[in-house]
């Protein structure tokens, strides 16, 4: 048993004890709660990262071994959950491994060919489109994930970002996922894409740079989420300088959002978008990142009370997990102080509770 004391913060508001008991959390002092493990600080529920590709990395598919030691190391910043967001893998084998962050799986990503990451993807010609997310949708559990658009290299020196699927195909597969009882998430960078997706239903836009200020207001009143990646914008000047005088159409599309990245992020907050945190890790960002893509989102201008709701009770809620509500699974990460008033507490968990059981605490 453990005994959470200082103060815990859950959905439904805060206390100063809390008791763990057979994994599920209760603010009613148990049975033998005088004799449990106490653990003392600014407690809350655990942090979940909604854009987090275990299993990927720089060699596409990972081994076991490496997909459990990325498991592991995200785990270790106090993600307890989550939405891998598309691995070109079955990875549900590491649903019954220990020590590991609850995974929901959203299969393969899919794009067309030629028009995203070599190997990572699912591709199809546009017309099979709303018949492979059904099918996508039954190998994840709840949720398919769009490549929305990319950059368009057939057209050489002209090349920009394009989206890749027509308006009429991409609302019928929305459609389609919401009948097989999914959810539909979408890479996005470019403006052109966005208002097919708002018409279209998506319920999560990633990444979303190309919003508009009338995107931002209109995504927030239909409740659509969004998950802002700041590290992953952070990288555009990079992506902008590999494609030089080759792409330059797209270089300078990509150095222009990059330059717009602090205000552009902080309209999103300022618009009242149902946010989410996640990483993009894997691949090009490494795992255990989470903190520093919410130090980022803070930097960015998006508030700190914002940033840490949705990247715990606000962001469990939204994808349909308790947060740490009485008598619920006890996902718990505890820090030194509260990280809406101190960020730099992010970095350095005191300790990180998974389902009940005690899986790191910090040591002097």
């Amino acid at each position: 048993m453990i005994h959470l004391t200082g103060t815990v913060l859950h959905a439904g508001g805060e206390a100063t004890d809390a008791w763990i008991d057979g994994g599920i959390i209760t603010y009613r002092e148990p049975r033998g709660g005088s004799r449990a493990r106490t653990i003392r600080g600014f407690a809350m529920p655990g942090l979940v990262d909604v854009h987090c590709h275990i299993g990927l990395g720089s060699d596409i598919v990972v081994d076991r071994d490496e997909a459990l030691a990325q498991a592991s190391d995200v785990l270790a910043t106090g993600v307890t959950l989550v939405r891998d967001l598309g691995v070109p893998a079955d990875m549900t084998w590491i649903d019954s491994e220990p020590n590991t962050p609850h995974i929901i799986h959203c299969g393969t990503h899919i794009a067309r060919p030629k028009r995203y990451l070599r190997g990572v993807s699912r591709d199809i010609d546009p017309a099979e489109l709303p018949d492979v997310v059904v099918e996508e949708a039954e190998r994840g559990n709840g949720w398919v994930k769009l490549v929305g658009d990319w950059i368009e290299r057939s057209k050489g020196s002209d090349a920009d970002l394009e989206p890749l699927w027509p308006r009429d195909i991409l609302i019928d597969a929305v459609q389609a996922a919401h009948e097989a009882g999914a959810k539909v998430a979408v890479h996005t960078f470019a403006t052109e894409t966005i208002d097919d997706l708002l018409d279209a239903g998506v319920d999560d836009i990633e990444h979303g740079t190309g919003m508009t200020l009338d995107h931002m207001q209109d995504a927030a009143a239909r409740g659509i989420l969004v998950t802002p990646t700041a590290n992953q914008v952070a990288s555009f000047a990079d992506i902008a300088n590999q494609a030089g005088a080759k792409y330059p159409v797209y270089a300078s599309r990509m150095k222009r959002m990059y330059e717009n990245r602090f205000d552009h992020m902080a309209a999103m907050a300022d618009a009242g978008i149902s946010l989410l945190m996640g990483s993009d890790s894997g691949s090009t960002l490494a795992h255990g990142t989470f903190p520093s893509e919410l130090q980022a989102c803070v930097e960015a201008g998006i508030p700190a009370s914002t940033v840490i709701a949705a990247a715990s009770w606000e962001g469990r809620r939204r994808l349909g997990f308790p947060a740490l509500e009485e008598g619920t699974i006890a996902d718990v990460v505890v820090y030194s102080a509260d990280p809406r008033s101190d960020m730099g507490v992010v970095s350095s968990p005191l300790a990180v509770i998974r389902a009940g059981e005690l899986v790191s605490e910090a040591t002097d």
